[in-house]
This record gives C-alpha cells, sequence and structure tokens, in this order.
C-alpha cells in the first residue's frame, strides 16, 4: 500500500505552462503519474504535451475528476492558487513554492481545513510512491518500493537518504516532504500516524533540521503511539544560534529549536538518531 497518492491519482498541475510547472509535469507523465491536465488563467483551451489546459480549478476538476493538485504558481499567486485549488473540491494540493508570506499561508492552512482538504508544503518537494506516482520534484532515481516510509523537511536530505536505502536494498512505501517553512499545511505527527496506519508500512525514517519544535512533538507521538520502528536524523548540529539555515523555519533562538534538544527527545522516544544521513539505512535494518 501507501499514504497520500498511488497509481489511481489523477493529478492537476497549477502552472503547468510556466518554466517550471512544464518541466516537472513532463517528468512526472514520464514516470507514470497520471497527469490529466493543468491550468493557467487566460490560457484555457491550449494543450500541453497532449494534456488539456483549462482557465480555471473548477472547470478543470469538472472536467477530468481529478484529485490532486501540483500547485508550482509564483509566491504572490501560490496562496490563492491554493485556496482555488481546495474550493474546486480536490482532495490533496501539494505546493512547492516557496517564499509565500507565514500571513498568507496562515489563512491557507485554515481555508483548506475547513474545505477538507489535505495540504503538503509548500516549500516542499512533493510526494512520491515509488513505482507508481510522484507529484513534485523528488527525482525518480532515488528511491525504489518497498516498506520504509520517509518524511523529512528537507528535499534534499530526502534524495539523499532515499538514495543510500536504495543502495542498501531497501525499499520505501511512500516519500513526504513536508517543507521547511514556520507555517506548513500537514506535519510530521500527521505523517507519522499515516504510517502507523498503513499495514505495508514496517518502519519509518524521519529527517527532521533545527528550528521550532515540530521534531519535539513527533518525538511524543513516537513514544506515546508509534509501534513501527522510527529511525531519525536532525540537520544543523554545528548551526550557529539566531541565523536562519537554509529553510525560513531553520532558525534556532535562545536555545530553543536546536539539533541537541530534538535528537534528546527522539531518543527519549525510542527512535534511532543517525550521526549522519547515510547511517539511516543501517538503523533501518
Amino acid at each position: 500500500m501507501s499514504i497520500l497518492i498511488d497509481r489511481s491519482a489523477k493529478v492537476l498541475v497549477q502552472g503547468i505552462t510556466g518554466r517550471q510547472g512544464g518541466f516537472h509535469a513532463k517528468l512526472m507523465m514520464e514516470y507514470g503519474t497520471d497527469v490529466v491536465g493543468g491550468v493557467t488563467p487566460g490560457k484555457g483551451g491550449e494543450w500541453f504535451e497532449g494534456k488539456p489546459v483549462f482557465d480555471t480549478m473548477r472547470s478543470a476538476v469538472e472536467t477530468t475528476n481529478a484529485d490532486v493538485s501540483l500547485v508550482t504558481v509564483p509566491a504572490r499567486f501560490a496562496g490563492d492558487a491554493v485556496m482555488e485549488a481546495a474550493d474546486a473540491g480536490i482532495r490533496l494540493v501539494i505546493c512547492l513554492t516557496e517564499h509565500i508570506p507565514v500571513a498568507d499561508m496562515m489563512q491557507v492552512v485554515e481555508f483548506c481545513r475547513q474545505r477538507g482538504t489535505r495540504l503538503i508544503g509548500p516549500n516542499c518537494p512533493g510526494v512520491m510512491t515509488p513505482g507508481q506516482a510522484k507529484v513534485g520534484i523528488i527525482p525518480a532515481m532515488v528511491a525504489m518500493p518497498g516498506n520504509a516510509g520517509v518524511v523529512s523537511k528537507s528535499g534534499t536530505l530526502t534524495y539523499e537518504v532515499g538514495f543510500a536505502m536504495k543502495n542498501a536494498g531497501i525499499g520505501i512505501s511512500t516519500i513526504v516532504g513536508i517543507g521547511g517553512d514556520p507555517v506548513i499545511g500537514t506535519t510530521f505527527v500527521e505523517v507519522l500516524e499515516m504510517f502507523e496506519n498503513d499495514p505495508e508500512t514496517e518502519k519509518v525514517a524521519l529527517l527532521g533540521e533545527i528550528g521550532g519544535s515540530a521534531e519535539i512533538v513527533a518525538a511524543d507521538y513516537i513514544r506515546n503511539a508509534m509501534t513501527k520502528p522510527v529511525a531519525a536524523f536532525i540537520a544543523g548540529r554545528s548551526a550557529p544560534a539566531g541565523k536562519r539555515m537554509g529553510h525560513a523555519g531553520a532558525i534556532v533562538d535562545g536555545g530553543e529549536g536546536s539539533a541537541e534538544e530534538k535528537i534528546q527527545a527522539l531518543e527519549a522516544a525510542g527512535a534511532r538518531v543517525a550521526a549522519n544521513p547515510e547511517e539511516i539505512p543501517g538503523l533501518l535494518a
């Protein structure tokens, strides 16, 4: 099995006629993902690689019965694009866009919650169920099908660990990149719960980083609710306090959100914590 997406997902790409949207739509289709069309206001009636382009999400959903959307539009339009998808009845929206203002995302997350739409991201690499479908920018070669779930804040870490797992002969059920912004649509805990309830996911890799408290909250869930083994890695051990490192949420202030704090919480919860990403396959094995 898998979580969030499988080969039955029908995907729309918001911004499919743009450079990034078009590039990744092609790669998704090459992987076997059922991309049923795209949306670009003002380009309705055009075609992209044999797929119809629509002016609005509502018309696109009514025509294609799509249930998943990938948002690739610029930051100033991305929040509205996510809400348009949710309003059109899309069950899962994956937002790649970065630099969306925090205030905008607070409104977007609440809007999606009210509509019953699952939002992944923003500023995330997407979701991939190896051998079935990928929605986002996760490279096809980094994973093979299997029984280990992966949830990560960082795209680069996801690719590195996925490839290391593949080289070690460990397959993956689903990869979920939740994004590293301060306000995101889906948390570590929510993805861990999905993996816990997936009968074919037998173990989980959690890839976090400095900043915020998401990994500490995840440690509480692991201790109290997870029955499956968890291996983890926290990036940013050497980061100086008070300086943002990469993601907008990766900042340590006043000693809170440090790598040491998160590692201690995860180890106390029973997770096995790697000193570097390449150790994850050995800990899972």
